[in-house]
């Protein structure tokens, strides 16, 4: 069975507990479930079906378990792995303080501005239709990138670090 990563929108400690949403995928059927950090990771297995039904059945088993749902954006393990050994990062200069993110749309989108697109200390260097590949360094204006990514692309977006993609795709 595929493995898979389900990216939750806007999960914090403060707005969901790691152990109630592993449990929460446990008993909606999914196997060899795994949360990273506490931003809304989860790492699990399934069988091989359409990734909008996958997505619909953790949000509807969240609304059942836990009383709420999470945006979510679901990307296969494989698919995370070709993308990280593609790494679109490299063909660009990045500042050394920069932090290297990526957007995941759950649909392709149309984006009809050339790229890059800036924005203070925030750009969007890269996009293939459901990531972009953004580079902002961090300031005293706070996450200006975010302003950026939903003025480009709207709030039905999640963000993760490279970093965060690495250990969700080694989970």
């Amino acid at each position: 069975m595929p493995r898979y990563v389900a990216f939750l929108r806007g999960v914090s400690p403060m707005n969901a507990k790691m152990p109630e949403l592993k449990q929460c995928m446990q008993v909606a059927g999914f196997k060899d479930v795994r949360t990273l950090l506490s931003s809304g990771n989860v790492v699990f297995t399934t069988r091989a079906t359409a990734i909008a039904t996958i997505e619909r059945k953790v949000e509807a088993a969240m609304m059942e378990q836990l009383g709420r749902t999470f945006f979510t954006i679901v990307r296969p393990v494989a698919e995370l792995n070709d993308l990280l050994a593609a790494d679109p990062f490299t063909a660009f200069d990045l500042p050394s303080n920069g932090k290297r993110v990526v957007t995941f749309l759950r649909e392709p989108h149309a984006l009809r501005v050339a790229l890059p697109i800036e924005l203070h200390d925030a750009r969007i260097l890269a996009f293939n239709g459901r990531e972009a590949f953004s580079v902002y360094v961090p300031g005293p204006r706070g996450p200006v990138f975010m302003a950026l990514i939903e003025k480009t692309f709207g709030k039905n977006v999640t963000t993760r670090t490279w970093d965060t993609i690495r250990k969700c795709a080694a989970a």
